[in-house]
């Protein structure tokens, strides 16, 4: 573990890797975001039941869990280094007054945070290289600006490489879910990390988030971590 990130079991060769860009929401003792530390429970800071269900999964042989190890709303790895998101300035109508960094300090942020995340997963999957990456996040059950609620348990995301995906997909169906299909948003916008390490590469991952509420609890983060671990891994031979 750093302060960047948490490595949890043992990486594989021809293992799976799960990889949760959101998985934290703690901020370091001397970085003030100047919120509401209420914020820090909610979506805004941190992807709610991925942590839990990475952690489950790694239990078990042949997986391992990379997971980033602050908020989101500290450094966010699932965004380009120069994107204005990387470090928030605002989220989701929400002022984040201590994020307002001069150029000194915003580059002082990334090479604390973001450039260790990146280089640290991209060592593990060099040193061990998985027969698949699972890309794992979670999404709200419906927008703040919407009072409709999302209809999709779980969605598929991915970018240009949908080998995986396709394979996934029927899979997760046959398991009686809602599945969206780059729902309830588009892989091919926010995939920076697996741009990065794994399109980038040519190396298969699948893109899941599931609705918060599914896992939300323990019983659906065990629920969870077993039905990805089986369904991960049937993908991963398919892929052979």
């Amino acid at each position: 573990m750093s302060e960047a990130f948490r490595l949890l079991g043992t990486p594989r060769f021809g293992g799976i890797l799960v990889v949760s860009d959101h998985a934290s929401n703690r901020v370091p003792d001397d970085i003030e975001l100047g919120i509401d530390p209420a914020l820090l429970s909610q979506h805004i800071a941190v992807d709610i039941g991925v942590a839990e269900v990475g952690a489950l999964m790694a239990q078990r042989p042949g997986i391992a869990a990379f997971q980033a190890n602050v908020s989101r709303l500290v450094c966010d790895g699932n965004r380009e280094p120069h994107a204005p998101a990387v470090i928030p300035i605002a989220s989701d109508g929400h002022a984040i007054p201590g994020n307002a960094l001069d150029h000194a300090a915003h580059l002082a942020r990334l090479d604390r945070f973001f450039h260790p995340y990146h280089a640290a997963l991209a060592d593990v999957l060099d040193s061990a290289p998985p027969a698949l990456i699972l890309s794992l996040h979670s999404f709200t059950p419906q927008l703040a600006s919407s009072e409709e609620p999302r209809p999709w348990q779980v969605g598929v995301l991915y970018n240009q490489d949908d080998r995986a995906a396709r394979i996934a997909i029927p899979m997760l169906e046959a398991e009686g879910l809602v599945v969206g299909d780059q729902q309830p948003y588009s892989g091919k916008l926010l995939n920076y990390t697996m741009n990065r390490h794994a399109e980038a590469d040519g190396r298969p991952y699948l893109g899941i988030e599931v609705r918060q509420d599914q896992i939300g609890d323990a019983a659906g983060q065990a629920r969870w971590a077993e039905r990805l671990s089986r369904i991960a891994n049937a993908v991963a031979l398919r892929l052979e």
